[in-house]
């Protein structure tokens, strides 16, 4: 596998945005290393990868595991050359209910994972002075939701992180950016009721979700020599639900 041959890391890869990202970097010839969660997250990924990847299991949770899953990786590969940072979870509950447990856990895989993952990642992409970094976060960091303070703060931290590590790495040609999802047509969302649902849909100008497939085609065009003076900046997908 150590060949010229670009390398996507996504995690979160086993289904949704992540598997739609996945299934257009595979179209571009760029090899795919999928994360997920579970065995099960992880073969799902390597039946549709088949000879141009691997999947393999990355708990966001355990933040001391990230250095060595990312070593396992440079074992097999020279270079990652985009990393997708697109796994996240939600626990919504109003804060006055919400406990320590379903705060910390939230803040730990939207967020705090990304320094960790990063900041192994960006080591090599100094070096060769190339590299593409996106992330996948949220409308909802930028509006906030009821319910969702563990999620839109987390969602939040992650501008922060992003502008200043855009700085950082400009000057390296690593351009760093994120995708801010709207109400997206996924399992994420399979939560909602029919008069959320309905309550949402009236919000959104396009009057209908938005597909993963169209996060996959922004993130892709993001990865591409066509976004190579883009960096530092939140890309909105939502319909016109929400405008900067």
């Amino acid at each position: 596998m150590k060949n010229k041959k670009k390398t996507a890391l996504i995690t979160g890869a086993s289904q949704g945005i992540g598997k739609a990202i996945a299934l257009k970097f595979l179209n571009k010839g760029i090899r795919v290393i999928g994360t997920s969660t579970t065995q099960n997250g992880v073969n799902k990924i390597n039946k549709y990868l088949k000879n141009n990847g691997f999947g393999l299991i990355l708990d966001l949770k355990n933040t001391n595991s990230i250095s060595e899953k990312i070593k396992e990786i440079y074992k097999k590969v020279y270079f990652i050359d985009i990393l997708i940072n697109n796994a996240g979870i939600k626990s919504d509950k109003l804060l006055i209910y919400m406990n320590n447990k379903e705060w910390e856990d939230i803040i730990k895989v939207n967020l705090t994972s990304i320094f960790y993952i990063s900041k192994e990642i960006i080591r090599s992409m100094i070096k060769k002075k190339e590299g593409r970094i996106i992330t996948i976060s949220s409308m909802i960091g930028y509006t906030g939701n009821k319910g969702q303070v563990n999620y839109s703060t987390s969602k939040a931290g992650l501008i922060g992180f992003h502008k200043s590590l855009a700085l950082e790495l400009a000057s390296k040609n690593i351009t760093v950016n994120i995708v801010a999802p709207g109400l997206i047509k996924t399992n994420f969302i399979k939560d909602l009721n029919i008069f959320q649902y309905k309550k949402y849909l009236s919000n959104i100008p396009m009057k209908r979700l938005g597909t993963a497939e169209e996060i996959a085609n922004v993130v892709m065009f993001l990865s591409s020599e066509k976004s190579s003076y883009i960096t530092g900046q939140t890309l909105h997908v939502n319909g016109g639900m929400y405008m900067s």
